[in-house]
């Protein structure tokens, strides 16, 4: 009960929020550690190339989370650096984590608070030491659930859910098959 209110609620929260920054020129940076970093590699697929329908690409870039960049900082600041050099004013940062424990992404988050950029985590369990960082400004869509395999899929579903709201909200209702 409680994971279906809460990805409701804070859905239609948003894909406002990003379509309200897509409308007004500003850019979508994702990033996520281990396997939600591709999960933020294809969400930044779905804004850029549209997700069930064309419409303009959203300007939005994947955070590079590599070994190249993981052994250039090893304090975990690799993502924080990104964030600091590419996000500016207004632009929104998409993190995705299975448990919001990662230090990398709680110092992305900080980074992108120094910018003063809005911060959309997608976490499971608890939300961790990630979700305890967000501001009041920020929107937190906590899956609820222990393992990683289903908070995975739940993220993916809402990745679609977003997009599907993007298009929606950009292009009106779609018409029925």
């Amino acid at each position: 009960m409680m994971m279906r209110t809460t990805i409701i609620n804070e859905h239609k929260l948003y894909y406002q929020l990003l379509v309200i920054h897509g409308k007004r020129g500003f850019g979508v940076l994702g990033g996520g550690m281990g396997s939600s970093s591709a999960l933020a590699q294809y969400l930044v697929n779905l804004l850029v190339g549209g997700f069930e329908r064309d419409r303009p690409g959203l300007a939005a870039v994947c955070l590079s989370s590599d070994a190249l960049m993981a052994t250039r900082w090893s304090d975990g600041q690799a993502l924080a650096k990104q964030i600091l050099a590419l996000g500016q004013t207004g632009d929104v940062l998409v993190l995705i984590s299975t448990d919001g424990s990662e230090s990398a992404l709680v110092q992305a988050a900080q980074a992108a608070h120094e910018r003063e950029m809005s911060v959309l985590a997608l976490t499971g369990h608890q939300g961790g030491a990630l979700g305890r960082q967000l501001r009041e400004t920020d929107v937190h869509v906590c899956v609820p659930h222990e393992r990683a395999a289903r908070i995975c899929e739940v993220q993916h579903l809402v990745l679609h859910c977003l997009c599907d709201g993007i298009d929606t909200q950009l292009l009106g209702e779609q018409e029925p098959l």
